[in-house]
Formats: structure tokens, C-alpha cells, sequence
């Protein structure tokens, strides 16, 4: 009965129930034994030193967040997400103890309780960060947006019987008991973890474990203050903290001086927090979505500040208790239910990897300074001015008043920006037709594009509404599923997927009949979650289906729901349906939409033995199909298909292809491409379009491992990887990158710049003395093999001086840099001249020194013979300059110098032919010894 229920309301399916409900269980834990810690140690803190420390007790809580963020950054670099989980409960089972003895033989004194109060406030933000990374990994996306609502619900309840269980025991039993239990709760933690690792991580491969764990953004500060918008979400965020932690230090100061007995404190504190999180439960459900979506934003964001002011303005007329348990209350039911749901949606014109990677900083180390910040002032306010406690309402209330500012500003630039986002969609699909949006409410704005909105507008909503999952837009977006567009029909039933799940909509089967195939995935998807225990017969009645579509269709949704549901894949039997499937193919078949359907249903299904289905197709003639070939390879995420995968970039019209299959295996692909690069595991045409991809990236992680690959001895890997850097530091400013590296760099270039020169100098003089002889003492082969030489190289100085300008690009400002290297290149000799003026001014010391003479020479034609004259530096031998190139790693020069050699027969150059016999590239021993050969015979 329960079981139909938690199906029925939060949509657990076949083979998750098990799971999630382990889930559940240990966020209930953690949660509970907050609330058990927190109002005691709270307790006993104020009891024993007093609500006059609490200030410097904020500060260290901040002091410890910022220091111990840093080192746990790096342990999770180092260790498992399991082993740093099971470190973190073991640390606090033996905190909580050691608690629990000190309190028992009377040994707990001021530092041991300001350690206790620190630890506390970590363990929160801490326990509950880890418990969502873990979440993250055990499902995928899909799993993740139906069953986090019922996860999260154990968090709430949790709260709720940590509270209530340490109000109605604390007057009963000692305080070391709530200890002893509360350690007791958090041991139970750990077979749940166990359980919960080996039931879903430890059978996902290394690819899908890094690829759902938590990546570490380095520098989300400069994303921060390059926004308007984010600053501004980061400045409300930390008036918010500093007026909640000013809030709850007047609630501890009524509280301990109204209630000098220890237990009943402590009663006191759980009673009142499990109350906040109750009334706060019942907000979010039943007030929140109609405040927010009737009133709008910035009505939403102002109760906040608002309730606390009123609330502050009452206890200047009456000081009492239950006036600072009010304020409290503003504070603790508000800021969890309507201000949080108001800040997502102030979030929601800003792209989603922005929010991602910056959510955490604003979240922690933000919410950590701001403690801090309140310790300090409460330590100006009460310990320096030696004012009451009472005064602190004052700073309160001015700092609502910056508070309210701050609103009035982010929600000034969340208007600008959304607006920008419409208008940039809108100049691309059309000029004549701009939809507005009126600044009374977002709910209102994103109505007004769902009804008259064009394709590309509405397109962009829809995939915002994905990230927020708000119902008050349901009836909107079933309008939709009547546009004439298959994509806009199409997002919408997607978003219907997670919006509805109690009525099921009456046109399914016009949308079936519909022959886009992603409208009709989309649709039974939507189906499907609303099959409930029906599943089975939704799934066997559709999987036979005589429309041949529909079948190929619902076989591939389950075998994405199944992904890692083991259960469900038993259930339904997917391996055999698989199996079935594919013997119903003959080779004339291998080329039609239902195939290409069964390549991507294979790439989900997690059956290996049916990969080679994939690798077959990846020699099929036709295009399209080995573009989804490609595309489930990524989807598998699995090893073998690397060869294979790598094998299709230098082909163009795979790139593109490729690059998102790669990407697709996550951030542990770069260090996997890193290795390939520099081990040469595959052919060399193909180790030149590696760096893209690793930049593809766009990420700190990949900017690390292209500045290993930066000294690559082939000059065109070398050339790609810095290519590479250089658009990555255009798609994102903010990564950081070794200057210092980079300028040894471009020495190193401008050397080997200088070598080229030297060479093409002699080769250059060579021709023209040349052209005075007769074909019977330079024959044809001979002076053409010198010209084909002589164009390698000008192509060698050529990416060489884009080598020295693309590194440029990463010193100084890309756009200065390439704005004179276009004026470089150009046939106006003005331009030319004023790129060399403003490099000249911008380049310094010995980069000035070295650099200039290369750009002034490379503005001039080497091949005439006013230059020639010109030329002072040393000019090498013909010898010298075979023996440079021959040493260098340019396959195609080394091979025009070779055959250069053959044809001159001249056995002066035999010695620098016997290292190349043995040269592990067959293509140099088979041109070295044509020319061995040919020499010889002289």
C-alpha cells in the first residue's frame, strides 16, 4: 500500500525503490543528528561561556569553512567520494563520543566547546554537501529530476524528528545520552552508504563515476564579479547570512538568559528549529508556488527582509522573548520556502553552467565569510561599544535597508538580462518580431513567449523550464503541445514529463502518429511515467506495436530508463528484446531509421556484447549512420570504443561528431587524451586534432593538460595545442594560465623560427645561383624537389609566426594581439607598418628584443633579391641545413629533404642518412634508403 502510494506521488519505478529509499534513510540520519548536535551544543555553549562569544565562535566557523573547503578540494582529488564520506561519519561517530565522555566526567571547558560549536556548523554544510555529490552519482539526470523531491523529503523529515526528539528527551535524560544517540544514528549511516555504493556506483565505469561526481570549478570568484547578475545573487546571499547570523545570535541571548538551565535549553532550541522546518514544509508546499507565481519576484524577495523589519520594529515596542522568536521564525520558514524558490527562478536567464559552477562558491565559501563578517561586528557592537545586546536589532534593521537596495538591483539586472537572452534568440530569427518582457513578473514575462512568442523564443523557455520544474506553468505548456512546430511539441512533452504527474493528456495519440522521431520518444516517455503499474503493460503493448516506429521507439526508452536500474532491465526483459531485434536486421536494413534507433538503444542498454553492433557500423556507407554510431559510442561511455572514435577525426564531417562523443565521457577523458598524445598511441594525422578536443573541454582541467602537451616536438601537434588554449581563453576568460610558461614558449619559437629562416635563406640562395645552369647540371626533379622544400618551409615560417601570435594572444589582451596580427598579414603596407608600431609599444624587454626583428621580417618577401642582399646574419651550408631539418619533427619537411638529396646523389651527405635506416617511421627508413640507394651507386 505504501509502496503504491510513493509510486503513485513522487513516481519511484521497478528497481529504484530499493535505492532511493536507502537514500532517504541516510539523509534522514544525517539530518536528525544535526538536529539532535545542534540545539545541544548550541545549549551548552551558551550555557557554559555565554552569549558573548558567540561572535568569535562565528569567526572561527568561518575561519575553519574557508581553510578546510581548500583541503577537502584537494582530498577529493586524491581519494574515493565512499572513502571520504566513511572518514567524515567515523571523524564525527568519534567527536560525538569523545563529546559524550568529556560531558559525563565534567571535562568540557571554554576551547573544548568552541572546537564542539565549529564542528557542528562544518558537519552541517559538510554532511550535506557530500550526501548530494553522492546523490549525484547513483542516478543520472532523468532518475534525478523525479525522485530528488521524495530524497529530499527525508531531509525535511529528518529535521523534524531530530528536533522534536531532542525537545521531548532533553528534560528526561542526561546530555551525553542525546550524544550516545546521536552517535549511534550517524553509525548507521555506514552500511547504508555500503549499501548504496555497491548497489549503483561501483558498477559504473571510471568514465560515468568521474562524469557524475562533483567537478571543482578553480576560480568562480572572476565568474562571479564578471557578472552584474551574479554579483548581485552574491551580495543579497551574504546580507542575507549576516542578518540571519545577527538574528540568531539575539535568539541565543533572550533564550539563555530566559532559560539558564541547561536541558531545558536545549528542549527549548530542538522544539523551536523542528517547528521552523515543520511550518517552513507546509509554506513550500501549499503558499509558495501561488506567492511566487501570482506576485512575482520581487514581491517574493522583499517578505523576507520585509517580515524581519516588522519584526524588529515590534521589539523596539515590546523587548520580549516571543518577539525575537518571531523574528527567528521570519528567518528560518521564509528563507527555506518562498526566498529560496524566488533566488532559483532570479537565476534563471543565466545559463546553466554558469549556475553550476558558481552555485557552490555563493553557497559556502560566500555563506562562510558572511559568518564571519557577523563576528566581527557583533564583537565591535557588544564588546567594544559595550552596548546591549538589544542594539544589535538597529544593525539589523539598516541592514535590511541594503538588503532591499540589493533586491531592487538584482532584480533590475535578472529584467536586463532576460531581456538581452529574448532579443539576441529574436535577431536571429527575425527583426520584425520582438517579445517583451514587462517587469511585474517572470511568471507573467514567460507567458507572454509560450503565447506569442517565436519558435526559437519559446524553444529557450522551454529549456529554462527544464531546470526549474515549476507546475504554475502546466496549462501553458500544454497549449504547446498544439504548435505547429515538432521541436517546440517536442520540448514541451518533455517538460510535461516532469511538470505532470497526476492527469495524463488526451492528444497521445495524435502525438504517436506523428513520424518526428524525437516527438515520439518524447511522447512515450511522458507516457511511460504515467503508466505507474501499468508499466509492464505500457511497455509490452508498445513494444509490439504494429507501427514499426513506436516499437523501436519504446524499446529505446526502456533501455534508457534501465540504464542502471538492473531491475527494471530483468523485468522487462530488455537483453532479449535487444537480441531479437537485432537478428531482425539483414544488411539492406543497416541503413534505415529503425536501425539507427537500435545503435542508440544499444548505446544506453550497458550490454558490452552488443557493442560490436556498433563498431560495424561505424564501416557502414552511409553518413547518417555512423554519425549515430558515433553518438552511441559516447553514450556507452565505454573504453573500447576510443580507438575507433579517435580513429574518425581527421575525417571533417565526423568531427564535429567525434568531439561530442568524447566530450561525453567527462572531465577524465583529458587526462585519458593527454596520455594518447604524448605515448603516440595512434597515428600522428590523428594525434593533430587531440588538443581541440581537450579544449573542447573549455575548462581549467583542460587547460592544465594542454600546457603539458605544449612542447610537443611535432610542430603541428604543437601548433593545435595552442589553437586550442587560445579558444579557450576565448569561450572563458576567467582560466587561469602559467605566463611565465607561456613566454618560454615563444622564446622557444622564436629560436626555432630563426633555424627555419636560416634554412630557407640557404635553400633560397642555392635556387637563385642555380638558375644560371643548364638541366644537364641541375636537372627538373632536382629543381622541383628544391621548390617543394622551399614551400614547406615558407609554410613552416607561416604556422610558426601564427604559433608565436596565438601564444601572444595569451599573455597580452586576444583581440590587440590579432588585430595586429591581421594588420601583419595584410597587402596594405600601412597596415602592416601600423601593426609593427603598436607591437612595438606593447611588447617588452627581452620579448620586445627577440620578437620584433621576426615581425618586421616576416612583413617583407624573403625570395627577392633586394633582401637576399640584405641579409648579415650567418647562412649555413647546404649540409648544415639538411642536418637541422633532418633533426627537427616534421615528417613532411624530413621527407622533401630526403628526396632532395636523392636527386642531387651527392655523397658528402651519406653520414646523415644511416641514423634515418633506422628511424621508427617507415616512411623516413623507406625515403632514406631510395637516397642511401642513390648515393651508393656514385
Amino acid at each position: 500500500m505504501i509502496k503504491h502510494i510513493i509510486q503513485k506521488v513522487f513516481d519511484v519505478r521497478e528497481g529504484e525503490f530499493k535505492v532511493s529509499f536507502l537514500m532517504t534513510g541516510y539523509i534522514f540520519l544525517i539530518i536528525a543528528v544535526l538536529l539532535i548536535i545542534k540545539p545541544t551544543v548550541n545549549a551548552l555553549f551558551l550555557s557554559a561561556l555565554g552569549v558573548e562569544q558567540l561572535p568569535i565562535a562565528f569567526l572561527l566557523v568561518a575561519l575553519t569553512a574557508v581553510l578546510s573547503s581548500f583541503a577537502y578540494s584537494k582530498a577529493l582529488t586524491k581519494f574515493s567520494l565512499q572513502k571520504l564520506i566513511e572518514v567524515t561519519l567515523i571523524s564525527s561517530i568519534v567527536v560525538l563520543l569523545c563529546l559524550a565522555i568529556l560531558l559525563y566526567l565534567n571535562l568540557v571547558n571554554g576551547w573544548a566547546l568552541y572546537f564542539f560549536y565549529v564542528w557542528v556548523a562544518i558537519y552541517a554544510v559538510l554532511s550535506a554537501s557530500q550526501f548530494w555529490v553522492l546523490a549525484n552519482m547513483v542516478f543520472n539526470v532523468r532518475e534525478a529530476k523525479r525522485l530528488f523531491g521524495f530524497i529530499g523529503s527525508g531531509a525535511i523529515l529528518g529535521g523534524i524528528f531530530g528536533g522534536y526528539a531532542t525537545s521531548l528527551l532533553a528534560p528526561f535524560v542526561e546530555t551525553e545520552i542525546l550524544l550516545f544517540l546521536a552517535a549511534t544514528l550517524l553509525l548507521s549511516c555506514i552500511p547504508l552508504l555500503r549499501n548504496i555504493w555497491k548497489l549503483r556506483v561501483s558498477k559504473l565505469n571510471i568514465y560515468k563515476q568521474t562524469k557524475r561526481s562533483l567537478v571543482l570549478d578553480e576560480r568562480p570568484f572572476a565568474l562571479i564579479k564578471k557578472s552584474k547578475h551574479l554579483t548581485y545573487i552574491a551580495l543579497m546571499v551574504a546580507v542575507s547570512v549576516l542578518v540571519a547570523k545577527l538574528v540568531d545570535y539575539l535568539f541565543s541571548d533572550f533564550a539563555s538568559n530566559a532559560i539558564p538551565d541547561t536541558e531545558e535549553l536545549t528542549s527549548f532550541f530542538g522544539f523551536w528549529f523542528s517547528t521552523f522546518n515543520l511550518v517552513s514544509l507546509m509554506v513550500q508546499l501549499f503558499i509558495t508556488h501561488r506567492i511566487v507565481g501570482i506576485w512575482g519576484v520581487g514581491f517574493s524577495l522583499f517578505l523576507l527582509p520585509f517580515g524581519i523589519f516588522l519584526g524588529g520594529v515590534t521589539f523596539f515596542i515590546l523587548p520580549e522573548l516571543s518577539v525575537v522568536v518571531a523574528i527567528k521564525a521570519m528567518d528560518g520558514i521564509l528563507k527555506q520556502s518562498i526566498h529560496k524558490s524566488a533566488t532559483e527562478l532570479l537565476a534563471l536567464p543565466l545559463p546553466f553552467d554558469l549556475k553550476n559552477k558558481t552555485k557552490s562558491f555563493i553557497d559556502v565559501v560566500v555563506d562562510s565569510i558572511a559568518t564571519g563578517l557577523a563576528g566581527f561586528v557583533l564583537i565591535f557592537v557588544v564588546k567594544g561599544l559595550e552596548l546591549p545586546s538589544a542594539y544589535i536589532v538597529g544593525i539589523i534593521l539598516g541592514l535590511v535597508l541594503v538588503w532591499v537596495f540589493i533586491i531592487f538591483q538584482v532584480r533590475k539586472e535578472y529584467f536586463k538580462t532576460f531581456r538581452n537572452n529574448l532579443e539576441r534568440i529574436t535577431q536571429k530569427t527575425t527583426k520584425n518580431s520582438k517579445t517583451k518582457v514587462g517587469k511585474a513578473s517572470v511568471v507573467d514575462g514567460m507567458r507572454t513567449v509560450f503565447r506569442h512568442g517565436t519558435e526559437q523564443q519559446i524553444l529557450f523557455m522551454l529549456g529554462k523550464l527544464l531546470e526549474i520544474n515549476d507546475k504554475r506553468f502546466l496549462e501553458d505548456v500544454q497549449g504547446l503541445l498544439t504548435h505547429h512546430s515538432n521541436k517546440v511539441r517536442t520540448l514541451a512533452i518533455q517538460n510535461l514529463y516532469y511538470l505532470d504527474g497526476a492527469t495524463v493528456i488526451s492528444n497521445i495519440p495524435e502525438l504517436l502518429a506523428s513520424e518526428d522521431e524525437d516527438l515520439i520518444l518524447a511522447t512515450l516517455e511522458y507516457l511511460l511515467r504515467h503508466a505507474g503499474n501499468d508499466s509492464e503493460y505500457v511497455y509490452t503493448n508498445y513494444l509490439t506495436h504494429k507501427n514499426q516506429a513506436i516499437a523501436d521507439a519504446a524499446l529505446y526508452c526502456l533501455a534508457r530508463e534501465a540504464r542502471d536500474n538492473y531491475t527494471l532491465r530483468n523485468t522487462y526483459r530488455l537483453k532479449e528484446r535487444i537480441q531479437e531485434k537485432i537478428t531482425l536486421f539483414d544488411q539492406s536494413d543497416k541503413a534505415s531509421k529503425s536501425f539507427q534507433l537500435l545503435l542508440r538503444t544499444i548505446g544506453f542498454s550497458n550490454f558490452r556484447e552488443f557493442y560490436p553492433l556498433i563498431s560495424e557500423a561505424f564501416k557502414n556507407d552511409n553518413v547518417e549512420v555512423v554519425h549515430v554510431a558515433i553518438e552511441a559510442a559516447g553514450t556507452s561511455m565505454d573504453k573500447s570504443f576510443l580507438t575507433d572514435l579517435l580513429s574518425f577525426l581527421p575525417q571533417k564531417q565526423y568531427r564535429n561528431a567525434t568531439t561530442t562523443a568524447l566530450r561525453n565521457y567527462g572531465v577524465k577523458m583529458v587526462s585519458e587524451l593527454t596520455d594518447i598524445v604524448k605515448e603516440r598511441k595512434v597515428s600522428t594525422e590523428t594525434l593533430r586534432f587531440i588538443p581541440m578536443v581537450i579544449g573542447s573541454f573549455g575548462s581549467q582541467e583542460a587547460v592544465r593538460h594542454l600546457f603539458l602537451l605544449l612542447n610537443d616536438p611535432d610542430l603541428a601537434i604543437r601548433l593545435e595545442v595552442i589553437r586550442a588554449l587560445s579558444e579557450v581563453r576565448a569561450n572563458n576568460p576567467v582560466v587561469k594560465l602559467n605566463k611565465y610558461k607561456i613566454v618560454d614558449v615563444i622564446f622557444e619559437e622564436c629560436k626555432l623560427y630563426h633555424q627555419t629562416l636560416s634554412s630557407m635563406h640557404t635553400q633560397i640562395i642555392i635556387s637563385y645561383r642555380n638558375r644560371k645552369k643548364s638541366n644537364k647540371e641541375i636537372s627538373i626533379e632536382e629543381r622541383d624537389a628544391r621548390t617543394s622544400l622551399l614551400e614547406l618551409l615558407e609554410r613552416r615560417l607561416d604556422a610558426g609566426l601564427e604559433r608565436i601570435f596565438k601564444l601572444l594572444g595569451l599573455k597580452y589582451a586576444q583581440n590587440d594581439v590579432e588585430i595586429a596580427y591581421q594588420g601583419l598579414l595584410s597587402d596594405k603596407a600601412e597596415a602592416r607598418t601600423n601593426a609593427i608600431e603598436f607591437l612595438d609599444n606593447l611588447l617588452t624587454g627581452n620579448l620586445k628584443r627577440t620578437l620584433l626583428p621576426i615581425i618586421e621580417d616576416s612583413s617583407l618577401d624573403i625570395s627577392s633579391e633586394e633582401v637576399q642582399q640584405k641579409i648579415k646574419h650567418k647562412i649555413p651550408t647546404e649540409q648544415e641545413c639538411f642536418q637541422l631539418l633532418l633533426q627537427g619533427n616534421d615528417l613532411k619537411v624530413k621527407l622533401a629533404v630526403l628526396y632532395l638529396i636523392k636527386q642531387q646523389s651527392d655523397n658528402r651527405y651519406l653520414p646523415l642518412l644511416l641514423p634515418l635506416l633506422k628511424d621508427e617511421d617507415k616512411r623516413i627508413v623507406e625515403f632514406a634508403e631510395k637516397a642511401y640507394n642513390a648515393l651508393s651507386k656514385k
